[in-house]
Parts: C-alpha cells; structure tokens; sequence
C-alpha cells in the first residue's frame, strides 16, 4: 500500500484546504469588524453621556452665576439706606447649592468622558494582534494547533503594553 495519493486528488485537496482557509480567514475578518463596532459604540455612548453630564453642570454653573448676580443686587440694595429686609442670603444659598450640584455633575462628566477617550476598539486591536502572531507561526506554535489555541486562551496584556505591541 501507498501512502501517496494519485496524483489527480492531490490538487483537489489542495484546493480544499485553500478555500477552507480563504473562508476561515474572511470570518475572521468579519468577526473582527464586529467586534471593533461594538468597541467603538460603546466608547461613543460613554462619550455621549459626558457630554449630556457636562451640558448639565454647564447650566448648573449659569443658573448660579445668575443668582449670585441676582443675590449681589439685593445685597447692595440692602445696603442702601432705608431698606431692612434681607432677602438676598436666600439668592446666596441658592447659588451654592447650584455651584455644589455643577461641580459634582463636572467631575461625573469627566469620569465618564475620560473613559470613553478615545474610542479606539482595543479588544479588536489585541485580538488582530495574537492572530497576526498565530499565522506569522511562532517558533513554539508552528505547524501546530495546539500552539494557537494556547495564545488565544491567554489572558490578554492590560494598560500600555498592548497598546505598544498593537502599535508595532
């Protein structure tokens, strides 16, 4: 017995495996572009979501600068003579209230827009990045599947590095 086939069903084989392999790689492809648009959604609704914050703390910081302006009016009105009331403190109080409800509402916009900044897909970029290594065939992984899995089933780098690896 031979092992070698005849030669008509080797191409046809090769073929095989070639269209096998287009296909596979265009899934791939696919599931990489979903992935980086549900990233980048993501990342947009964060930033989105500061924004609205940030609008709010905007207005926040209006309406007190309004009544602190309402407030100083009274205030020198108080101070002119013939006048006793002191209705001005309520203006003032109004307007610290507003001032503290405009500088929690700032600093929530910047959390959330500081996360959402920018909105690169970094998952997509690491995941590109463990397939590029898996088909360029590392020297431990080559010709072996088993090679493959085991980079794709380690946890992936956090912070800079993958950045710097994704970037190179």
């Amino acid at each position: 017995m031979s092992a070698v086939p005849p030669p008509g069903e080797q191409p046809q084989n090769i073929a095989t495996a070639i269209a096998e392999v287009s296909e596979r790689a265009s899934q791939l492809v696919r599931e990489e572009i979903e992935l980086a648009k549900a990233e980048v959604a993501e990342k947009t609704s964060r930033l989105i979501r500061g924004a609205v914050v940030g609008l709010a703390a905007g207005i926040f910081l209006v309406l007190a600068l309004m009544f602190a302006l309402a407030g100083c009016a009274w205030l020198l009105y108080y101070y002119l003579p013939g006048n006793d009331f002191t209705y001005f403190w309520g203006f003032f109080a109004m307007a610290v209230i507003l001032l503290l409800l405009g500088g929690l509402a700032g600093l929530i916009a910047a959390r959330a827009v500081k996360r959402g900044s920018p909105p690169v897909p970094n998952m997509a970029i690491e995941e590109a990045r463990k397939i590029r290594e898996t088909v360029s065939g590392d020297a431990d992984s080559a010709g072996t599947d088993l090679g493959a899995t085991a980079l794709a089933a380690q946890p992936s780098p956090a912070g800079a590095d993958g950045a710097t690896e994704a970037g190179s």
